[in-house]
């Protein structure tokens, strides 16, 4: 760094400047500073006021001297930290500084980051979403996701396994994804959204219990309302990536408002290998079409809607329960999709082909497409 500071301060004065502010801030965070110290410490580089509301009331406000401020906050900038209202800022007279907007991004970061290292399940609440990205990302260097797991506050001798989720609601899904997991039972959620779905990274301790029938509990109470939950298996820290994949490739299995809102990887075992036909073969398949054709009626949509609970369940009688219809009119039902499909319900082949068409035919309709990891051409 004193050689990086040399060399700058030679060519440009401003960018020697600028790595003595990020430099600072990393410095703040390498030591865990304390909310007090961050902003007191901002207050003295920056030679004007410095603020942080951290939301529910708690405001730190600071002068430059070291005392605390008095009188109304007067920004001069700021930046939101993403979660409520928490944000900090800058009071400076006469307007922003050259390097202000750079100082409240550093504070900006180094708060979300030390206010991560320091919660301990009082509540549970948003990591930053930056550091759960990096975790799960393609091609990061494993120095730099071991950090970030650190910074989550994950311990590197535990596994983690991720879940994901998709929402139909109008919340944001990190907010959906906390809600739902938090319920379930589990202490601490660090969430963030990759492409249609949000990313949950769980670590339950050893001899904890699974975190499935608790994601079934607390949407069968009614929270996440038309969500589904995906569960990619169990991976070393450093290795999360690979439950992510997993994850998502299950979401495309998971049918909202059901027995299978939430799937796990894991218990699809080789039926996850449909997931990996590209969605467009899937819809072609004929059986998928024939089921499609049916399903574009009224009636014929209850004759497929009578072929899932047939299958599910395993029995006639079952299936006339989960329905509330008479055994009979189930049998009617089924029978319309056997000549849709050309076999016979009452035999092991034609369940099967019957079962394996509803499957893949939720596989072709299921929205995003499936991420695969690279291949290594080494």
């Amino acid at each position: 760094m004193e050689g990086l500071l040399l060399r700058l301060s030679a060519l440009d004065a401003d960018a020697e400047a600028a790595v003595r502010v990020i430099a600072y801030f990393d410095a703040l965070v390498e030591r865990r500073a304390t909310p007090e110290e961050l902003v007191r410490s901002t207050a003295n580089l920056a030679e004007c006021t410095a603020g942080w509301s951290r939301g529910a009331g708690q405001t730190l406000r600071t002068g430059p001297g070291g005392a605390p401020a008095t009188g109304d906050p007067r920004p001069s900038g700021s930046v939101s930290l993403g979660s409520g209202d928490a944000r900090v800022w800058l009071e400076r007279d006469g307007g922003p500084g050259p390097l202000d907007d750079l100082v409240l991004e550093r504070l900006a970061i180094a708060a979300r980051l030390l206010a991560t290292l320091r919660r301990r399940t009082v509540a549970p609440d948003l990591a930053d979403p930056a550091l759960v990205e990096l975790v799960l990302a393609e091609g990061e260097a494993q120095e730099d996701r071991a950090r970030a797991l650190h910074l989550l506050g994950l311990d590197a001798r535990w596994p983690v396994r991720v879940l994901a989720m998709r929402s139909a609601s109008n919340s944001t899904p990190e907010a959906v994804a906390v809600e739902v997991v938090s319920a379930s039972g589990q202490r601490s959620v660090r969430a963030t959204v990759i492409g249609d779905a949000a990313a949950v990274l769980l670590q339950p301790p050893p001899g904890a219990l699974p975190p499935l029938p608790g994601l079934r509990e607390a949407l069968a109470e009614g929270r996440g309302a038309g969500a589904v939950f995906a569960l990619g298996g169990s991976a070393a820290p450093l290795e999360a990536r690979r439950s992510w994949l997993q994850a998502r490739l299950a979401l495309r299995f998971a049918v909202a408002d059901g027995p299978d809102a939430v799937v796990d990887h894991d218990a699809l075992g080789s039926l996850a290998l449909l997931a990996e036909i590209p969605a467009e073969r899937l819809a072609a398949q004929p059986d998928v079409v024939a089921l499609g054709e049916l399903a574009a009626t009224a009636a014929g949509a209850l004759d497929v809607e009578a072929l899932e609970a047939f299958c599910r369940t395993g029995s006639l009688r079952q299936a006339a329960a989960v329905l509330h219809l008479h055994h009979s009119s189930v049998a009617a039902r089924l029978g319309h999709v056997e000549r849709a499909l050309g076999v016979d319900l009452d035999g092991p082949d034609g369940r099967f082909r019957a079962r394996l068409a509803l499957v893949t035919r939720r596989l072709a309709q299921a929205p995003g497409s499936t991420p695969r990891p690279r291949r290594s051409t080494a």
